[in-house]
């Protein structure tokens, strides 16, 4: 890769990491739900209206939006707003690979190899540390529904696969329409009219910032960028900067938050970033070199495409086996 391009995959893990920190912060501002469906409701429009009809099939675009939007990010909204710290789950979440490998083999009859098989233990081992680190100090609640967040990813990432859209981008812009009325519809529910409308009366400049960067700059910046980069080089070769995600996450929180870092969450942390990679590399090996993974955000399957390194994959990669607004 161009140090060029080096450099933008870095700024985008670096941009999908800080995006934690900005949730966290916009958690002040608006309920969970409310959030989530903001954040949907700004990444759909008005791009809706420029990226041409979905090129797949509704049942995907519904199926995803339901499993991603509204379950995926809405647990992680709720487990941040409920004490999950912002660094822990950037970590966290990237367990989304193994959940993935796991609902691959069982719906796709892919068999992962002893090397993913191993990744996939080592990651667990960092999220067993994790617990143990979390349970002494924070709501293990919390921190249960981060990981269902994750679980509930993989399940997306398995959607996305079979969905195999052929312009990642249209894809995700018509996915994101698909959870705004789900949410509104739940905050109103759980979070009550009064909550909502007192976080929309109080909205200031501050708010609208935040609501920009996880819609616009994680979403639309975010994915365009490794839209660019997978675009112009192998699979194999950019998915590796979505491990610096957690490390931008946990780093951003401890200077921006205030968040302590702990000697057993840096050793989860080693465990769970060494797992995915070997769960993620191992299967780029055997699939030609196109897998992975993506922090908070929107995953998207391989193709045909994918296996054809010298072509480079039209779409955004998912933490694989094939992945944060």
């Amino acid at each position: 890769m161009r140090p060029l391009h080096i450099a933008l995959a870095a700024l985008v893990a670096a941009v999908w990491g800080v995006n934690f920190v900005v949730i966290e912060i916009g958690l002040g501002h608006f309920p969970p739900l409310l959030f989530s469906a903001l954040r949907f409701l700004v990444a759909a429009l008005p791009a809706v209206f420029f990226v041409g009809r979905p090129k797949v099939a509704w049942k995907w675009i519904v199926g995803v939006g339901l499993v991603l939007g509204v379950a995926k990010f809405g647990l992680l909204f709720i487990g941040m707003d409920r004490g999950m710290p912002a660094g822990l789950s950037s970590l966290v979440l990237q367990v989304q690979a193994v959940f993935t490998a796991l609902f691959a083999a069982l719906a796709l009859g892919e068999r992962p190899g002893r090397v993913r098989m191993s990744g996939m233990a080592v990651a667990l081992a960092g999220i067993g540390v994790a617990a143990i680190d979390e349970g002494t100090s924070g709501p293990v609640l919390a921190f249960v529904l981060v990981i269902a967040a994750a679980a509930c990813w993989g399940v997306s990432n398995v959607l996305t696969r079979r969905a195999a859209p052929p312009d990642s981008l249209n894809f995700m812009v018509w996915v994101s329409t698909v959870p705004v009325l789900p949410l509104l519809g739940l905050s109103l529910l759980f979070e009550g009219w009064d909550r909502d409308a007192d976080a929309l009366a109080a909205l200031d400049w501050s708010g609208v910032g935040i609501i920009v960067y996880v819609a616009w700059i994680t979403t639309v910046f975010g994915f365009g960028a490794w839209g660019f980069l997978l675009r112009h080089h192998p699979a194999s070769s950019v998915a590796p900067f979505t491990l610096l995600v957690p490390v931008f996450g946990m780093s951003s929180a401890a200077l921006l938050l205030g968040e302590s870092v702990s000697p057993l969450r840096w050793c989860a942390a080693a465990l769970l970033v060494g797992g995915v990679a070997l769960t993620s590399l191992a299967g780029a090996r055997r699939t030609g070199g196109a897998v992975p993974a993506t922090p908070e955000r929107m995953p998207e399957p391989e193709s045909e495409q994918a296996q054809q390194p010298e072509q480079g994959p039209d779409q955004e990669p998912e933490p694989r086996p094939r992945a944060r607004a």
